[in-house]
């Protein structure tokens, strides 16, 4: 987990004066004429916004690899500013952001799922905590600088007052050393952290963000996810009733060539899940076995990254007082769904109606939205192992 930051510095950046152009909204352009995209004029608004910041962090890059602006430190004085892109659930920011994330032409960039990077980092503190460092922070901010100039975060949000913490001190260091971010997020930052507690200890990192960054709202007025076409084979089976069983049983046995089921146990982190049926890279469990135990982000993650299809069965309506439950459960779908792992599930309700009351509705909206598109045909081409 901890190699990402000790990835080796790699040189062959851009060295000469880039042609600056107009080739992030060329992409758009050519997406939307390929009917992959639909022109959006606030879509395009913040594509403008990205292709302003890409081609000064391209100037930047290529002046401070001049000897005499080496000697001379001009780089710092070509500081670029960050870009936080916040708005609703579907509106296309980690589209764009992956348009930006292709065309730049840095070698020493990352894109990184904001849970795996602050797992990466509490995982980092700790490991300096076992061989005495008193400040791992300051340390970790120049690892990161030595491989990374640009740093890509999708679905930025912070639950946690501790995170919000020591994100105010990393990424204060961060900008200083002139790492230069790109942030999508559901919320503003001022709406950044919802807890009750120690809430006017998270205005620094909030105050930090809007200094060092462009906030863009985008304020599309659709859900573009909502309108992907549904897959030909159904992924999402609802009710639990009769024949959901059959739908288990059927979808097993074609993705399996009728295999024989077998039970197994996955270990994360010390607790145990256990698999209905597993064979080879697909697994077959139940939503109870995944999220009414205490799993967490890195449980899932480990999950994501060992089966490139999960079968989940039974998942309920959940109430207000299931809210832990629809919390895992939305760690669960953020997972899966950055590693393109395909999900297959019987629900007692549509997708829209699983959590409507209780803490974490805002957030259950985007469940709700990646649902939705992980039922459709383009997200399925993207998986590697469905078979029909």
């Amino acid at each position: 987990m901890l190699k990402k930051f000790f990835q080796p510095v790699l040189l062959n950046t851009v060295t000469q004066p880039p042609k600056v152009s107009r080739t992030l909204e060329q992409r758009y352009l050519q997406q939307v004429e390929q009917h992959a995209l639909k022109y959006d004029e606030i879509q395009f608004n913040a594509i403008r916004h990205l292709q302003a910041l890409l081609d000064k962090l391209l100037l930047t890059n290529a002046q401070s690899h001049k000897p005499l602006a080496r000697k001379l430190g001009l780089s710092t004085q070509q500081k670029c500013q960050s870009l936080y892109i916040f708005g609703d659930v579907g509106r296309g920011k980690s589209m764009l952001m992956d348009l930006f994330y292709e065309v730049c032409p840095l070698k020493q960039k990352r894109r990184v799922y904001f849970h795996t990077f602050m797992l990466e980092v509490h995982a980092f503190i700790h490991q300096a905590q076992q061989q005495n460092q008193p400040d791992a922070i300051p340390t970790l901010a120049k690892k990161i600088k030595d491989s990374t100039l640009l740093l890509c975060f999708d679905e930025f949000h912070v639950t946690d007052i501790a995170d919000a913490m020591i994100l105010q001190r990393l990424f204060s260091r961060l900008f200083e050393l002139g790492v230069v971010m790109v942030i999508t997020s559901n919320r503003h930052p001022n709406n950044l952290y919802q807890g009750g507690l120690l809430k006017e200890q998270s205005l620094a990192f909030t105050q930090l963000l809007q200094s060092e960054a462009s906030i863009i709202e985008l304020a599309v007025k659709i859900d573009y996810r909502l309108s992907y076409s549904p897959a030909l084979n159904n992924t999402y089976y609802f009710p639990l009733d009769a024949k959901a069983n059959d739908f288990v049983q059927q979808t097993y046995n074609g993705l399996t060539h009728c295999a024989t089921k077998q039970s197994g146990v996955l270990q994360l982190l010390g607790r145990q899940v256990f698999l209905s049926a597993v064979y080879k890279n697909i697994a077959l469990l139940s939503f109870a076995e995944l999220c009414v135990q205490p799993l967490g982000s890195a449980d899932y993650l480990t999950l994501a990254n060992q089966f490139s299809t999960l079968i989940v069965t039974d998942i309920p309506k959940l109430t207000a007082d299931k809210r832990n439950e629809a919390k895992r459960f939305v760690t669960l779908i953020d997972a899966l769904y950055e590693h393109k792992v395909q999900l297959i599930c019987t629900a007692e309700v549509p997708a829209h109606a699983l959590y409507t009351e209780g803490d974490g509705v805002f957030e259950f909206k985007r469940t709700v939205s990646r649902l939705i598109e992980m039922q459709s045909e383009s997200y399925l081409q993207r998986t590697s192992v469905w078979t029909g």
